[in-house]
């Protein structure tokens, strides 16, 4: 249980850093600021305020994470009227720090019972000072001010020019994409450590690799490591799938094998063993797969695999809109953690092949045009570019919100299945 928590923790931190880390650096590159960047979800444990004006935030549960990008649609707005807050003014005469905290006291401020704000365009902030109801105090704002949260946790203003929509459209559009494209990456690379892992790439044709095992019969019948097997019992095998399927229903009866040595050709007999699988007995001779241990073959593995997998995905996607859905199908963070238990028994390798499959799943589930997930975003950057200008904020906050209702119910459907399937049944 602890090694599956463990990897658990580690397969989704992996995958959370390496898709936030796609929107906060294509935003980054497009001149919006990344307010915050949050591995997990919930209460703050701890964070770090960098010199790049964003804060880095590691938070109590692992099963998530977010970019806070300045003005965008989950950047929550601050400082409303009757908020009693307390400012640092530095010798400009603006105020550097406001303080809504009453966690934090890092400076001892001006108090001030907020009544209006800009912190968007013309930067300042209004109230009664001191608690003095009697005049209304405004004070100017500097552009790189910060906000103290109510949970201390220490955020920079997000003035109109670094936000979000001032953006550009093409760089937003890359912004949106970012998280899927590298989780695509992510399991590029996965893969090429996964074929490096097992020491090569398995070719999937009839030429083998013998066992080194004196238990292994086709080494004892005199079968060796690069041999082709072209065919059993007279039966054509070329491929690996056509060799594993010939051999498996004869076990324990006399078996002839043609092999092809080079240019030679040889019959060789031999028995093959009864294995007990799945409560059916096969027929073994002690043989693998042959490997190309190629690096070239290796790298090439990580996008040949990727696109396998991409494929197949994409399959089970389209098998489940085309009228045969079932919550079965999909899996949470409970079906996650459950299946991690089992990848975990195949050692780095297990876990490697998972961690790719997860990452590739995140990508494609994000490009779906959902509104609230990336694909949705992509989606109405498209109408954007259609329309010459973009959805009004309400029409586009209306879409997200329906978006989110969406997701959450479709989460709670899933999580509740999952607890069902894997600890209830």
């Amino acid at each position: 249980m602890i090694t599956t928590i463990i990897t658990f923790i580690i397969v989704f931190g992996i995958l959370v850093i390496v898709h936030e880390f796609g929107h906060f650096y294509f935003a980054k590159r497009g001149g919006i600021l990344v307010r915050e960047f949050s591995i997990g979800m919930g209460p703050k444990l701890v964070y770090h305020r960098g010199k790049d004006g964003t804060t880095y935030t590691l938070r109590l549960l692992p099963v998530g994470g977010y970019v806070r990008m300045a003005g965008a649609e989950d950047d929550e707005e601050e400082l409303k009227p009757g908020t009693p807050v307390s400012l640092y003014v530095g010798i400009d005469e603006k105020v550097e720090r406001i303080n809504t905290s009453k966690k934090s006291t890092l400076f001892n401020g001006i108090p001030l019972e907020v009544t209006a704000t800009d912190l968007e365009n013309e930067l300042w902030i209004e109230g009664y000072e001191n608690g003095d109801e009697s005049a209304i105090k405004r004070y100017a704002v500097a552009h790189d001010a910060t906000v103290i949260e109510s949970d201390g946790t220490e955020l920079q203003i997000a003035p109109k020019d670094v936000q979000f929509q001032s953006a550009s459209l093409g760089r937003r559009l890359m912004t949106n994409f970012a998280g899927p494209m590298n989780n695509i990456l992510l399991a590029i690379v996965t893969f090429m450590l996964m074929s490096f892992a097992q020491g090569g790439v398995s070719m999937g044709t009839n030429q083998v690799q013998v066992a080194d095992s004196p238990v292994s019969v086709a080494k004892q019948a005199g079968v060796k490591t690069n041999d082709k097997i072209t065919a059993v019992n007279g039966r054509k095998t070329t491929s690996w799938t056509d060799l594993s399927t010939a051999i498996q229903p004869l076990a324990n009866k006399k078996t002839t094998l043609t092999i092809q040595r080079g240019s030679t050709t040889k019959h060789i007999t031999v028995t093959p063993k009864g294995e007990t699988s799945n409560g059916k007995t096969v027929g073994m001779i002690g043989i693998t797969q042959a490997q190309d241990k190629s690096i070239g073959a290796i790298l090439a593995s990580g996008f040949t695999q990727t696109w396998t997998m991409t494929k197949a995905l994409f399959g089970a996607l389209w098998h489940m809109v085309s009228g045969h859905f079932s919550l079965n199908d999909l899996g949470g963070p409970v079906a996650i953690f459950a299946t991690t238990s089992q990848a975990t028994k195949f050692g780095l390798v297990g876990v490697l092949n998972f961690l790719a499959f997860l990452s590739i799943n995140l990508a494609i589930v994000n490009l779906l045009p959902i509104p609230a997930l990336d694909g949705g975003k992509i989606l109405l950057n498209f109408i954007e570019a259609i329309r010459r200008k973009p959805l009004s904020e309400n029409v586009e906050a209306a879409i997200t919100l329906i978006g989110v209702g969406f997701l959450v119910l479709l989460m709670l459907l899933v999580t509740w299945n999952d607890i069902e399937r894997y600890f209830i049944h």
